[in-house]
């Protein structure tokens, strides 16, 4: 055999082999992928993007309270009752989005929320509060006392076990139909116990 002969055949094995390692490579590239450390899998931005949305409303109460108050006189008792209107917001405030709260497992990206809360504080409409009866004099502070009682009947009858639930299943859909909508598959949603 010649030496011409040799360096033909040793470049065309050189090239089987290089298209051969290339051919594998690009194979094999995705399951690599795929195996990686099970660090997550969304970019910074898009974690950003997530927190930008700011607080996310699942689930709003609205109540009604008649709340009351007596003040005993030697004549006469005092009495002031008043209705109040509100209208609870629960949801997620998702600013409050960990730097660590996404994650991959497998072919699943986990996502832990924040807990379900009360988005705003001052929930109850002044202008719909209504004086039911009113006898006697009354303070500013004795007024505030009363809007506090309604608050907290508000709260006690809003913030129940049902309600977060039923506001966690609408985040925990909401939250899957957006992160599938930027392509991925299956997701994860847990809430964070604060």
């Amino acid at each position: 055999m010649s030496n011409r002969s040799c360096l033909q055949t040793g470049c065309l094995v050189t090239l089987i082999l290089i298209v051969g390692a290339l051919w594998w490579f690009y194979r094999a590239l995705p399951r690599l992928r795929m195996e990686g450390k099970g660090e997550m899998s969304m970019t910074p931005a898009q974690i950003q993007s997530i927190r930008n949305i700011g607080q996310w409303e699942f689930l709003s109460v609205s109540d009604e309270e008649l709340v009351d108050t007596t003040r005993e006189g030697f004549f006469t008792d005092d009495h002031l009752v008043r209705i109040y209107y509100g209208t609870m917001r629960l949801g997620v405030d998702m600013s409050r989005l960990g730097d660590d709260a996404v994650s991959r497992s497998g072919d699943s990206i986990i996502i832990v929320l924040p807990p379900i809360t009360l988005l705003d504080e001052d929930f109850i409409d002044d202008a719909l509060t209504k004086a039911f009866h009113e006898s006697g004099r009354w303070s500013a502070d004795d007024r505030e006392a009363l809007y506090e009682k309604a608050r907290r009947q508000m709260m006690a009858h809003g913030m129940t076990a049902e309600n977060i639930t039923a506001a966690q299943n609408n985040a925990d859909a909401q939250m899957r139909k957006m992160l599938k909508a930027m392509g991925f598959k299956n997701v994860i949603v847990r809430f964070r116990e604060d």
